[in-house]
């Protein structure tokens, strides 16, 4: 009877170390099953922020695309307004030299005065009309430069959010992969 009460004693001892593991063991599992849904809500909210990101960069970089075909627009209106500047200059060149031509012709013929007076005045108008078309020249190749200037600091400040964005992604995707790895770590 001894060794049974002795028996009865040790399996109740025993029976309050194992109730007091089990409380253990499910305040534990509480702790982490906290932790876990706390984890889990911190990875979504992450996740959520991963997704924005790209959508900003994505749009980031669409809008550099966008902006990168108009300044290749532009270069080439550009390009052309020079060329018509150019052949401006080349006509008013060779304007000039024919104007050389008909004031020494004027000088040979005073026979014919009011001929030639009548002529110059005619070269005369023609000097305005090509220098007015120089000068509508010049002033569409100015605009084109300060349109292409324009745009050269739309590119830069669109280049600058990109990184910008690209930054914010980076920090979101380490702070990710670092909660990653603490997870990993439990």
């Amino acid at each position: 009877l001894e060794k049974t009460e002795e028996k009865l004693v040790s399996a109740t001892g025993k029976l309050d170390k194992a109730g007091t593991a089990a409380d253990d063991s499910e305040r534990a599992k509480k702790v982490f099953q906290a932790k876990a849904e706390e984890d889990e809500k911190r990875i979504i909210g992450l996740e959520k922020e991963l997704k924005e990101a790209r959508e900003k960069a994505e749009a980031a970089d669409n809008a550099y695309d966008e902006t990168a075909k108009k300044l290749l627009a532009c270069e080439g209106e550009l390009d052309k307004a020079e060329e018509r500047a150019d052949v401006g200059e080349t006509k008013i060149t060779e304007l000039e030299e024919e104007l050389r031509v008909v004031a020494n012709n004027l000088k040979s013929l005073e026979v014919a005065e009011e001929k030639s007076n009548q002529r110059e005045k005619s070269y005369k108008e023609q000097i305005k009309t090509l220098t007015a078309k120089l000068k509508q020249a010049e002033a569409r190749a100015e605009f084109a430069s300060k349109s292409v200037e324009k745009l050269m600091t739309e590119v830069d400040r669109l280049e600058d959010e990109l990184v910008s964005e690209q930054e914010k992604y980076k920090a979101i995707t380490e702070e990710l992969e670092q909660t990653f790895a603490e997870m990993s770590g439990y």
